[in-house]
């Protein structure tokens, strides 16, 4: 189904008042808060409150990038009698935040076996993660200078500009949501939350602009093609077309989004309860790749190339990407909760059923599986010269495409019955089992259908495969005085388990399907307060997954498998367990609170291998000099001298240690609303790889070698660093 964001809004206050707060930390960080509430504007109780804030701070690791938010939410709420009411909500968002602490995860420091020049931390492909603390931070180039353009010379670019530090990612957000609940009956309730939603976001980095045509064939053309831009045009005002510009090309994205979640429910009585729903769900998503120039500082014109793009000699915008996708769902959703047994025990049993649609239009040429593209516009003429270029064709018996296919639209439909049957039983006044059963579905992302679109209609990797999962999971609880216990279990089996992970060197989110796979674990927690004022707190979780199958990579000459080693392996990116505690305590004025957590090995492939640079034999793979002639491959003593591990199999486990203290103003003579917090992320400044995704396995560099059978390793993930120890404080005045 995808991710969801549930919004919840504060009901505005019934009396007169306002909140003023103000944020100081490491790393220049600063953030303003302020809130009026109108309190009660009729004897109604119409009444409503305005929010706004602003935040800044700047890269806790390099020398450049910062992190710049504003944020505006508002609500107005009309009681209509009872607890029934009607409620509009609105928000908006603009960030305006620079990319940082993401590094190649490798910890070799040579450039590679056979070269001991040194490689050093940073974020370009030639760098490395640090291994400590003290390596975390690392300088770019910055400030600089661009290219200057030369006359009648052939100008290349430089780096100024082009780091992964500088690239923005930024966002305009906005939404308008109504809530409502009206009483139809005393047994009967209406609830219908119609919202709106726009976003305008990217993301991404520069690009050489070629101010020349490619030639294919006999044809010369301008756009993206072959991975390049072509202009056909002066870019730097030289006068000449014989040059190579630094752009900024983003993966742009504007959506429009409209849905309504709409509910009936009837109490037939105090131990019966029936709910009907229906989920409405519309989304216009245009996702284009307009370029825009840097000036002489490397800084973009406009962080939106969007608004002011570049054309091409041919006067159509230059772009990476262009494709217009409709996101629509309708789902309708049945619930009963009984209650049996003077209360003891209460059922819950449901039936959901979804219906997805994706109307998705590509208006540029699909150059390979893995979803490139190349975007020339949309001249009848220039188009046909390109498709007869550049002819596309299959192969059904080695289910291979080759060429380019053309720009073209396909529907996909996704639909599948739900149920869902919990049980909560109290054995006792203090102890209490519980349990669920439900059924899942989660359709291919947009990025994973269009990338289907390489292959014809009727082939099976034309038509991606949705999640579907069956999700169990039983536990007890106890609750007697001072003591809070819970422990649980949960078991989910994945069918077409769907994963992804965003490749920056590409700009591109490369999607994996990991077949049927088994995720199953413990998760518990005890809470003990021994006086009012102090309360402990442990937790804990245990967490498996099994892969059943390998997964295909490609194929050899005569038409047989290699795979990824992914069988009986673990899924990467989540850790294997995590642990810790809390203390919180209050003398006075005063409250302190301490956690601690611990946070497991993370593996990170799914092959569960560490990660290498050089050559690698796939499973399966065959040394075919023709397609019936084949033998077992074997590394050159060269190959093997330029192969090394870089990295383990398994991001190391670590301790976090949070503290937070908060001390009321009170005594002084102020309300007591009005406070002093202090808080510190990472008391002992524990260095630690940050959160990632996964992947499959080592991207693997150029095509499968079916005549040697080998394949060169490649890109490794890029990964965040773990965020330093980090003190701030705020001040709270409440009227």
């Amino acid at each position: 189904a995808g991710g969801t964001v549930n919004y919840r809004t504060k009901t505005p206050d019934h009396d007169f008042g306002a909140m003023l707060s103000g944020s100081y930390g490491e790393f220049d960080f600063m953030r303003m808060f302020a809130k009026i509430e109108t309190g009660d504007l009729t004897s109604s109780g119409t009444r409503a409150y305005l929010a706004g804030s602003a935040t800044t701070n700047k890269n806790p690791f390099n020398n450049y990038g910062k992190v710049d938010k504003k944020q505006i939410n508002a609500k107005i709420y009309q009681p209509l009698g009872g607890d029934d009411f009607i409620a509009v909500s609105g928000h908006y968002n603009q960030n305006r935040n620079n990319f940082f602490g993401s590094l190649p995860l490798r910890w070799d420091t040579t450039q590679s076996p056979t070269n001991s020049a040194p490689r050093v931390v940073g974020s370009g492909s030639g760098n490395r993660f640090p291994m400590n603390s003290d390596e975390r931070n690392y300088l770019i180039n910055y400030p600089c200078l661009t290219d200057v353009p030369q006359a009648a010379v052939a100008d290349t670019t430089n780096s100024c500009g082009t780091e992964f530090d500088r690239r923005y990612n930024p966002s305009n957000t906005g939404n308008i949501r109504v809530s409502s609940k009206f009483h139809l009956s005393d047994s009967l309730i209406l609830t219908v939350d119609p919202s709106y939603q726009y976003v305008k976001a990217n993301g991404g980095g520069t690009v050489t602009g070629r101010e020349g045509r490619r030639t294919i064939g006999t044809g010369t053309y301008t756009g993206f093609s072959g991975g390049n831009y072509y202009f056909g045009k002066d870019l730097n005002g030289d006068g000449d077309t014989l040059d190579q510009v630094t752009l900024l090309a983003p993966s742009q994205t504007q959506t429009r989004r409209i849905g309504v979640i709409s509910g009936l429910r009837w109490n037939m009585d105090d131990n019966h309860t029936f709910r009907l729903n229906y989920t409405y769900d519309r989304a216009r998503h245009r996702q284009t790749g307009e370029v825009i120039g840097v000036g002489i500082n490397g800084e973009p014109f406009d962080v939106f190339p969007v608004n002011n793009p570049l054309a091409t000699g041919d006067s159509f915008t230059m772009q990476k990407r262009d494709r217009l996708s409709w996101a629509i769902l309708h789902q309708f959703s049945l619930q009963y909760i009984g209650k049996y047994m003077d209360e003891k025990l209460v059922i819950d049993a449901g039936l959901r059923m979804p219906f997805f649609k994706r109307n998705l239009t590509n208006y540029c040429y699909t150059t390979s599986a893995a979803g490139f593209l190349d975007c020339i516009g949309s001249n009848p003429t220039t188009l046909a010269a390109y498709t007869a270029a550049n002819p596309y064709s299959y192969n059904a018996t080695t289910n291979t495409p080759s060429g380019y296919a053309t720009p073209q639209q396909r529907i996909f439909n996704y639909k599948k019955l739900l149920p869902s049957l919990g049980f909560t039983m109290h054995a006792t006044d203090n102890f209490s089992v519980f349990g669920n059963f439900s059924q899942g579905l989660s359709v291919p992302g947009t990025d994973n259908l269009y990338q289907s679109f390489y292959y014809p209609l009727g082939t099976d990797q034309a038509t991606p495969k949705p999640e579907t999962t069956d999700n169990f999971d039983l536990g007890v609880r106890f609750r007697s005085g001072r003591i809070q216990a819970q422990l649980s279990g949960f078991y989910n089996q994945f069918h077409n388990r769907l994963a992804s992970a965003y490749d920056p060197e590409l700009n591109v989110s490369v999607y994996r399907n990991l077949g049927n796979v088994k995720k199953y674990g413990l998760d518990g927690s005890i809470a003990f307060q021994p006086v009012d004022a102090l309360t402990f707190y442990v937790f804990g979780s245990v967490l498996k997954s099994q892969i059943k199958d390998n997964v295909e990579i490609g194929r050899n000459a005569d038409g047989t498998t290699i795979y990824a080693p992914t069988a009986g392996k673990r899924e990467s990116g989540a850790p294997k367990y995590t642990f810790g505690a809390t203390v919180r305590g209050e003398l006075g004025p005063v409250e302190l609170g301490i956690t601690a957590k611990r946070t497991g090995e993370r593996y990170v492939f799914d092959t569960n291998e560490g990660a290498f640079v050089g050559t690698y034999i796939p499973l399966g793979a065959k040394a075919c000099s023709t397609p019936t002639t084949c033998t077992t491959p074997v590394l050159t003593p060269a190959q093997i001298a330029g192969t090394a591990q870089i990295f383990p199999n398994a991001a190391p486990a670590y301790w976090l240690v949070n503290l937070d203290a908060r001390v009321n103003l009170g005594f002084l003579g102020l309300n007591d609303k009005t406070y002093v917090q202090l808080n510190v992320y990472n008391l002992f400044d524990q260095f630690y790889v940050g959160g990632f995704g996964g992947a499959l396995n080592q991207n693997f560099s150029g095509n499968y070698n079916q005549t040697t059978g080998t394949w060169a390793y490649s890109s490794l993930p890029f990964v965040q660093i773990g965020a330093p120890r980090t003190v701030s404080a705020t001040v709270v005045f409440k009227f």
